[in-house]
């Protein structure tokens, strides 16, 4: 099943420039799927059309199978949750376990029912011990991992990361990645992460690359990062561990590994000790 199908969406802030021009793609039931492109490709303005929080020139939009239109809006805002770049935009409780609340309560959840699901979803992300301290007393990818809890206490079906990793340092960038891996494997939520991280977008299952508002390339990590030329035409790179993988196979040095500085790490270990 489609749980996002986006059919030729055009998009202009100013009716000058378009931004998003005519694109076309879907995001399957329970897979996990990255777009990414370089500053003012267009990714962002993506996100924000399909949580309604901008309207489309054209086009048409389906979350869920419903047609994103104003009569569905608030229906269909029942099914996605977002976690945006900046974690200090996000809060609105004095800690940690308020602000996970604060969505249930907008809902009426009942308070006996209200402790679990915030425990559970502070377990999920590693956040349990922290329930009683302040927001601002957190680290960035800790907010981040906040926000995400408050989120999944929702119980979306689609789950979107706007640009989620941009403003942590290299820690907490990990640590989101480590998240957003781990609520992909363990649940049967959609995600789709826009992002700039060339290491996340290999974690994923699809890849849609923007340029200038069109979809310059699509398919799996594998696929996308073997047409090196292309990236460089579209200002993208491929990731470290692939690069340093190719750069041991110019030299002889065969690997299997997945194409992840881990996974490459293992092989090369593995080999090492076969030695």
């Amino acid at each position: 099943m489609k749980m996002i199908e986006v059919k030729n969406l055009t998009f202009s802030y100013d009716d000058t420039k378009t931004t998003i021009d005519d694109i076309s793609f879907s995001v399957e039931e329970g897979s996990y799927t990255t777009i990414v492109g370089h500053n003012g490709s267009g990714k962002s303005t993506v996100a924000k059309l399909l949580a309604g929080l901008l309207e489309k020139k054209s086009g048409e939009i389906y979350l869920g199978g419903l047609e994103l239109t104003a009569a569905n809006l608030t229906r269909i805002r029942s099914l996605i949750g977002i976690v945006f770049q900046n974690p200090d935009n996000q809060f609105i409780g004095s800690t940690v376990r308020d602000d996970i609340a604060f969505g249930l309560e907008n809902h009426c959840v009942p308070q006996a029912d209200m402790d679990e699901i915030i425990n559970t979803n502070a377990a999920r992300v590693k956040m349990t011990k922290y329930l009683d301290h302040e927001p601002t007393r957190l680290s960035g990818g800790q907010k981040q991992r906040v926000a995400i809890a408050g989120v999944l206490a929702m119980k979306p079906k689609i789950l979107i990361f706007d640009e989620a990793t941009s403003m942590l340092d290299p820690q907490g960038k990990d640590e989101i990645k480590k998240v957003i891996r781990q609520i992909h494997e363990e649940s049967s939520l959609t995600i789709l992460s826009i992002t700039h991280d060339i290491d996340e977008v290999a974690q994923s299952d699809h890849v849609i690359a923007l340029n200038k508002g069109k979809i310059a390339m699509s398919g799996t990590p594998h696929e996308v990062f073997t047409d090196e030329k292309k990236l460089k035409e579209i200002q993208l790179d491929i990731p470290f561990a692939l690069k340093f993988r190719n750069a041991l196979a110019r030299r002889g040095v065969q690997t299997d590994a997945h194409i992840t500085m881990e996974g490459l790490v293992k092989e090369l270990c593995r080999s090492d000790s076969n030695m």
